[in-house]
């Protein structure tokens, strides 16, 4: 006979304790102050401004949940960074990607404690449940503000973005459009791999002109362009490949529907529609940040959702689209395709 535990239950029930563990170093620089070097807890626990009892629990803490490594025992052991943690949770790691974990204390964190009140409700439990401004709302009103975000989202995006650029025969195509391309990542990415092609990114004005300083960084103005235009208004450009990357899941079915049939019109025949997104798989049993995502969606907009690879690709057949391809891009994230 099976012996069962509890142990599962107890690990998720109270797993905001190393959540928090982790966004609270995350929101203390502590990663950022390790660097390559190592600490000793008292100097590590000076160098950001604790107090005396956050030593060594907290750092021992991130040791017994891998964020960090830790040299011998006791007052004199030393703490480092793990490769991962090196990698993408110091601020001066060009893969950092601590900016959307900063964005996820300050705000989602708190917004999840009223799931319960979404779920019966249906409706967001962000700023504007108590009559306050939308996040995105003020986020556009700062442009310095806006670009912090814009780079954190870019931190998560990369990977994603990368191995797209990677593994769908962009060599087929001339052009790609990008909706809601951000800071142009996409678009950059894309143009590194692949010499030959053009690309159009498009997002709102505020977001246009970072984008285009974020172009002529990357030495790319000659091939990527951005412009502004209200995607719910406007036509896109007529593209050989229309991308958007996690852009489908900010909205409910009717605006869903809308921006893929936007899409289609703008891809010639044999063109290619592309979303990236944390497609749930179609049993709706294994992905679960997908699934997750779904329900952070239901916190930030209400009804907007996340959907399955058959979700998406039976919209596209709805529109007009012919043939349909999935592309698994690493992690929960896939692409998926749509042929005209």
């Amino acid at each position: 006979m099976q012996t069962l535990s509890a142990s599962r239950i107890m690990d998720v029930g109270l797993g905001f304790w190393p959540s928090k563990t982790l966004l609270s170093a995350v929101e203390l620089g502590l990663f950022t102050a390790l660097g390559p070097t190592s600490l000793t807890g008292a100097e590590l626990q000076r160098a950001l401004g604790l107090d005396g009892r956050a030593n060594p629990d907290f750092f021992d803490a991130l040791v017994a949940l891998r964020f960090l490594e830790r040299d011998g025992d006791g007052a004199t052991a030393r703490y480092r960074n793990t490769a991962e943690t090196a990698s993408f949770l110091d601020r001066h790691s060009p893969q950092y990607m601590g900016g959307f974990l900063e964005m996820a204390n300050a705000r989602l964190y708190r917004f999840w404690g009223d799931l319960t009140e979404g779920l019966k409700t249906g409706k967001a439990q962000n700023e504007t449940k108590g009559g306050g401004t939308a996040m995105f709302d003020e986020l556009y009103a700062d442009p310095r503000r806006l670009e912090q975000f814009m780079d954190a989202m870019a931190g998560i995006s990369a990977g994603n973005f990368q191995a797209l650029a990677e593994k769908f025969p962009f060599s087929r195509y001339q052009t790609l459009c990008d909706v809601g391309g951000s800071t142009g990542q996409l678009s950059i990415l894309a143009a590194q791999r692949h010499p030959h092609l053009k690309c159009t990114t498009i997002d709102l004005p505020a977001v246009t002109a970072i984008a285009e300083r974020k172009i002529a960084a990357a030495g790319l103005s000659d091939r990527v362009s951005a412009r502004s235009i209200d995607i719910f208004t406007k036509p896109l450009p007529a593209a050989d490949v229309v991308t958007m990357g996690m852009i489908l899941h900010d909205w409910n079915l009717e605006k869903k529907l809308q921006l893929i049939r936007a899409a289609y019109h703008a891809l010639p025949p044999g063109g290619a529609f592309v979303v990236v997104e944390n497609l749930i798989d179609d049993a709706r049993r294994e992905n679960v940040f997908g699934l997750m995502m779904s329900l952070n969606m239901l916190i930030e907009f209400g009804e907007a959702f996340d959907f399955t690879a058959g979700d998406f690709f039976g919209w596209c057949r709805q529109v007009g689209f012919r043939d349909t391809e999935l592309i698994p891009l690493g992690g929960p994230a896939s692409a998926g395709v749509a042929y005209k």
